[in-house]
């Protein structure tokens, strides 16, 4: 018989680190300096640094919907249903899930390497020992580090995705500009921009939580660091995409 204990202990335990990151935020924000290089560092690298990829990524997929969509459409003489497409496909689905698995292969790797890191060489005993809590100090930054730049990786996704969409549309059927994208604004409902901001926060919190949970996991083995690395990432990945299904899901039973 399969013992359910050990995953329900871990559930309970990260929705516990979870909830205590949530209350050291209040505590991060009263004492901003001390920890302020790590939230700057953490946007710099998770942000900024992926910002080349992304681009790439979007204009491709902003391409590749319209490429795709637009014949199929044109036979159907549904050819204002491509904007509501490229809504829902870049700035709804694709957009914060494909800029989580950016973040993911980047920034979960990274930050649970360096945590396990500063525990197998006793920098987080070193933190205790002089009063500083490893939780404010190393989690909550990184928490809001990744969220912070999950959302405007996404944002800038939906932009240039958009805008990869609009090259290939005007080099084949010469669409004015301001008729493209006064029709993306017509389509485009606050619901599917709060669906979307919900999905970026959620996944930043997952991101970075999971992948400082398993740097904290690790206990004196050296080889311990590449395997923290490597659960983050596998673990973060499953949660996002179970996740992803259950925000879809509501937001066509509760929002459409």
């Amino acid at each position: 018989m399969i013992s359910l204990a050990g995953p329900v202990k871990n559930m309970f335990y990260n929705l516990g680190f979870f909830a205590r990151t949530l209350k050291g935020v209040v505590n991060f924000a009263r004492s901003y300096k001390t920890s302020s290089k790590i939230l700057v560092m953490q946007i710099l690298f998770t942000f900024v640094h992926a910002l080349g990829i992304t681009t790439l990524l979007s204009l491709a997929i902003g391409a590749a919907v319209n490429i795709i969509g637009v014949p199929y459409l044109t036979m159907l003489n549904q050819q204002q249903l491509m904007y509501t497409l490229l809504i829902v496909i870049i700035t709804r689905e694709l957009g914060p899930l494909l800029t989580a698995f950016i973040v993911i292969a980047r920034s979960a790797t990274a930050i649970a390497t360096e945590i396990a890191g500063m525990v197998i060489s006793h920098e987080v005993e070193a933190y205790i020992s002089v009063g500083v809590d490893p939780i404010e100090h190393l989690a909550v930054p990184r928490f809001l580090g990744v969220t912070i730049s999950l959302i405007f990786l996404n944002l800038y996704f939906s932009i240039f995705g958009l805008a990869g969409s609009y090259i290939i549309a005007r080099f084949f059927n010469s669409i004015p500009m301001d008729f493209y994208f006064g029709n993306l604004l017509q389509h485009l409902h606050i619901q599917d921009i709060l669906m979307s901001l919900i999905k970026s926060i959620a996944f930043g919190a997952i991101i970075s939580i999971g992948a400082v949970i398993q740097g904290f996991s690790v206990e004196r083995a050296s080889t311990e660091v590449p395997v923290a690395g490597l659960n983050a990432v596998s673990s973060s990945f499953a949660l996002i995409i179970v996740v992803n299904v259950l925000l879809s899901v509501l937001y066509y039973i509760v929002l459409v």
